[in-house]
């Protein structure tokens, strides 16, 4: 297919408009023709700009298409600390259920290699240290033998009592259930995949029902775990949220997330929309500020206050330069991106007043300007319904006029990140677990991921490695 010039195809449109003035200021145009003519053209401006976006492929880079890596958000004091989504530096802990074996083995030097002397009884002054680490699995095979007695007196059998971890003839231990979770959930690895892996190590394959069995009792084990930190993400000054689509009995659900400072949750259900929200219950129950990236849904609710997404409406910005070289466009993304780099790099994390006047009246004077910029939206015919046909630039540009307080939040509250990438990022993985694993055969394994990973994300935020975080679940000792 032929490519376009945009910017050939923009000057055309410029210079006939810009004739047709001349021919109405020289008086050759009559006033009936005038007004036809610049209803035509005002149709014709519509028409392309709606048309350059079109056929101009949107990327990461150029729209709210979510990007594989951003950078670092520097813009907020340390509530939200773990916004880099690599989480702390992680504690030196070992596995429950590893030891170490340590072997040590001496070479004695008899005889001198360069004169042939013996120094068998000379003293040895140091040595010389070259260590080799391995791995070696271990099946470990415990057996508990009751007693089977028969009582003289009556003749009836009696069993000795089992303990209560060992309720039937063969059980697995709290060290494979939490190797298997850790599998399932942080490596991402499929079901079949993670038997065949057992099979290797332990020498039996455990059925798909005993694996998913594992999720379900640290999925029940966490409840009280979800209810706690619900009940501090409601305290938190600013949280992050966002949502995604997830496959579940092959068809689609969402999994909503709410991130702030160490606290991640995720919550599964059937619907996108303001049921879910309102089913979650948290943020009808929040009364901090929300960062988002401006989906009506999110703005319905006036008991927060609202902050609007920088990275997402840079790369719109991006792609209505790209599109329609607009000047209005560039000064923006120019000015948001200088402020953001002078919030981060404040000490207080925010402008002062002074500060923030200024730039409220440099965000308005390029508005201002964009608007003569534009051009002009067709009146609506009477009577005719649904709304008027606007480009991408028209809505981004009403948005940011119309949310200018969400947009600027950023520069004036030292919680508030200048980007929602902090929800991005510990949502993303739902979507990674998708295409290495396939998607859930159930909405209740579906919910059990949502609750343990979040779970995960937070102790890794807390610097737990996640083997260690899953034994610590399933042992019940998990730190408050």
């Amino acid at each position: 297919m032929a490519s376009i010039d945009k910017k050939s195809v923009r000057n055309q449109v410029n210079n006939l408009k810009s004739d047709f003035a001349k021919l109405c200021e020289e008086g050759k145009v009559t006033e009936e023709l005038a007004t036809v003519v610049n209803g035509l053209i005002m149709i014709l401006e519509m028409l392309v700009a709606i048309f350059m976006e079109r056929k101009t492929r949107k990327t990461s880079k150029n729209s709210s298409i979510p990007s594989s890596q951003t950078d670092k958000d520097n813009s907020s004091k340390d509530e939200n600390k773990c916004s880099n989504g690599k989480g702390k530096t992680e504690k030196d802990q070992k596995a429950l259920n590893t030891r170490t074996i340590e072997i040590v083995r001496k070479i004695k030097v008899t005889t001198c290699s360069y004169c042939g002397e013996p120094l068998k009884d000379v003293p040895c002054s140091c040595v010389e240290r070259r260590t080799i680490i391995d791995i070696v699995f271990e099946k470990v095979i415990k057996h508990v033998d009751a007693e089977i007695k028969e009582c003289p007196s009556c003749n009836k059998q009696v069993k000795g009592q089992h303990p209560d971890d060992m309720p039937g003839p063969i059980q697995y231990g709290k060290g494979i259930q939490s190797y298997v979770i850790n599998l399932l959930i942080c490596q991402m690895i499929s079901l079949n995949r993670v038997q065949k892996e057992l099979k290797t190590i332990i020498g039996t394959m455990i059925s798909e029902t005993t694996l998913l069995g594992y999720l379900m009792r640290l999925y029940i084990a966490l409840e009280s775990w979800e209810i706690q930190e619900r009940e501090k993400i409601l305290q938190m000054s600013c949280i992050n949220v966002d949502e995604t689509s997830c496959r579940v009995k092959k068809s689609n659900y969402w999994i909503h997330v709410y991130s702030s400072g160490e606290i991640t949750l995720k919550f599964l259900h059937s619907k996108r929309g303001k049921k879910a929200i309102e089913d979650i219950d948290i943020i009808p129950k929040y009364s901090g500020v929300m960062v988002h990236d401006c989906w009506s849904a999110y703005l319905s609710y006036s008991n927060c206050s609202h902050g609007l997404c920088g990275s997402h409406l840079l790369r719109e910005l991006a792609f209505t330069i790209e599109v329609h070289q607009y000047r209005w466009a560039k000064n923006m993304k120019n000015l948001l991106k200088e402020i953001n780099q002078k919030v981060s790099k404040s000490e207080d994390k925010c402008l002062t007043d002074k500060e923030y006047a200024n730039l409220q009246k440099r965000y308005r004077n390029i508005l201002t300007r964009g608007e003569k910029e534009l051009p002009a939206i067709p009146s609506k015919e009477k009577g005719k319904k649904g709304k008027l046909a606007k480009s991408d630039a028209h809505n981004l540009f009403e948005r940011l006029k119309k949310h200018e307080a969400a947009v600027l939040l950023f520069a004036k509250n030292p919680y508030v990140s200048f980007t929602n990438n902090r929800a991005e990022r510990d949502i993303r993985m739902g979507k990674v677990k998708q295409k290495i694993s396939g998607c859930f055969r159930s909405e209740k394994f579906a919910k059990a991921y949502c609750r343990i990973s979040s779970y995960l994300i937070t102790m890794a935020n807390k610097g737990y490695n996640p083997l260690i975080a899953i034994q610590m679940a399933l042992n019940g000792n998990m730190p408050k």
